[in-house]
């Protein structure tokens, strides 16, 4: 179970980068599937041609920054729909993760796996500590998921962080204001893969071993993890929504374990996956939710008890409102 727990918190880490341009940037980003690999690989080739461990993870956090970019440039630049600009970063990744894990092996095309079993990594130290799987370890991972969260939370934030939801919220008016909405793009997609493949860096190392096929479908378990997360604790902070999108890929990881505890096929997951999903997007708008308060929708406001329309009187002065309350009842 702590091992669940230590995996679903390193997964937060991806369920970030997808919150980005999920949530901030409403841009349906489908790179991360072959992200996740490249930052496996690039880590998984370093620490096995013997570089430091902690540098060679930074390095397939940064691999997937010129991924990220690349989709970023094809549909800002190219004008290439932002779908179909993210399934081509994907399929070209392919290709490039094979020749990464060949660069380990001399006169290789590629190869497919790449085990870590015998290197150290950044995990080695717990291990050596003895400390490895156990609630220490567990919250030392934790306080590490925390950082990035917060570093995530101060740079939306920031002037070019507001610039950034402004523009996944409505960019012709951000641009109107003179802000480059290319550019904000380009830098929030970079950003997000980033998030990704460091977190597939980290995957690879806690699971000893890469492999090509480790991305494949990881944009519906970054997806669960998003819309899970906040459709029980909402979204109506920063801070609360990236806390949410870590909390779901914890829970998502745990569902995931006690299904496969209780015996059911380790084929079914993807199925199981998709029906949370589902389940978190319409359980908030069946009529008997909509009375807890902790089901927030979209926009992250309390609904109305009655199912009235908040938008109706929500700028409206007291005076105003209980008319508008009273229209919307009718």
């Amino acid at each position: 179970m702590i091992g669940a727990l230590e995996l679903g918190l390193i997964y937060g880490v991806m369920a970030l980068g997808v919150y980005l341009t999920f949530r901030v940037l409403n841009f349906p980003d489908l790179t991360v599937d072959g992200s996740f690999t490249t930052g496996a690989a690039t880590a998984a080739a370093l620490i096995t041609l013997g570089h430091n461990p902690v540098l060679a993870t930074l390095a397939g956090g940064a691999a997937g920054l010129v991924a990220g970019a690349v989709t970023g440039v094809l549909h800002t630049k190219g004008r290439i729909d932002g779908l179909l600009a993210g399934i081509l970063t994907m399929i070209a990744l392919w290709s490039i993760n094979l020749r990464i894990m060949g660069t380990t092996k001399p006169g290789s095309s590629g190869t497919s796996n790449l085990p870590l079993l015998r290197a150290d990594t950044v995990f080695t130290p717990l291990a050596e500590a003895d400390i490895s799987k156990t609630w220490l370890s567990m919250l030392i991972i934790f306080a590490g998921v925390m950082v990035v969260k917060l570093l995530v939370d101060w740079f939306l934030s920031t002037n070019l962080g507001l610039a950034i939801q402004a523009t996944g919220d409505n960019g012709p008016m951000i641009a109107s204001f003179g802000v480059s909405t290319d550019g904000t793009k380009i830098l929030t997609l970079a950003l997000s893969n980033g998030l990704v493949a460091l977190c597939g860096a980290l995957v690879a190392q806690y699971q000893g071993f890469a492999d090509i096929s480790m991305g494949i479908g990881l944009i519906l378990v970054g997806l669960a993890s998003v819309i899970i997360g906040q459709a029980i604790l909402g979204q109506r902070f920063i801070w609360i929504a990236s806390f949410a999108a870590v909390f779901g890929a914890v829970l998502y990881r745990m569902i995931i374990f006690f299904a496969l505890q209780v015996g059911l096929d380790p084929n079914d997951m993807k199925l199981i996956t998709a029906v949370l999903v589902v389940a978190a997007l319409l359980l908030p708008r069946w009529g008997f939710l909509k009375r807890v308060p902790a089901w927030k929708d979209r926009g992250g406001k309390v609904r109305d008890p009655e199912g009235r329309d908040p938008s109706l009187y929500d700028d409206a002065t007291p005076e105003e409102a209980e008319p508008a309350a009273e229209s919307a009842g009718r």
